[in-house]
């Protein structure tokens, strides 16, 4: 495990990356968690007193990975871009586990389900992570309903998020 105080940064323009909060690891840390490793891995820990597990490291360069700080992270541990921060990490082996209500409807849905099965393992967990962030059962069911309709077309998740915002803006005469 190592463990170290770094600051919350946030991108500017860079592509998809664009507007993500983050936190860096650099390098001589990311190899005491994973020796010899220059791909994305996964792992848990603590963002101060949060618990965190099969979070993804994305390798940046020369070595140096970051971790997306998402929303539901920042809520919890309450701070933003420029805040400081104390992380344990450790590798994850077990890695991130899809929904299983996600799979199991999407298993009913034969064409869904072999699109879904195209899609690489980071998109897939876009989906189900997305599902997961739901607060309620109303809203998880909802988003579960969208994405099976949305795979069963061939979509992948940014294209089903951005139709679903069109749709809302035109909903409300904007």
């Amino acid at each position: 495990m190592i463990k170290f105080e770094t600051i919350l940064k946030q991108f500017g323009e860079l592509g998809e990356k664009t507007g993500w909060t983050y936190l860096e690891v650099p390098a001589k840390m990311a190899l005491q968690l994973k020796p010899n490793n220059k791909k994305g891995f996964r792992v848990k820990g603590k963002l101060d007193s949060y618990e965190i597990a099969g979070v993804a490291l994305i390798p940046m360069g020369e070595g140096n990975f970051i971790m997306a700080i998402n929303a539901t992270m920042r809520k919890a541990i309450q701070k933003r871009k420029g805040d400081h921060l104390v992380v344990h990490l450790e590798e994850d082996k077990k890695g991130y586990e899809l929904n299983a209500e996600f799979m199991e409807c999407l298993n009913d849905e034969p064409k869904a389900l072999a699109f879904f099965q195209t899609l690489a393992k980071s998109h897939q967990n876009y989906f189900s992570k997305w599902i997961e962030s739901a607060k309620t059962v109303e809203t998880k069911s909802k988003r579960i309903a969208m994405a099976i309709n949305a795979l069963a077309k061939k979509w992948d998740y940014g294209l089903m998020i951005r139709t679903q915002t069109e749709e809302n803006k035109k909903l409300k005469g904007l």
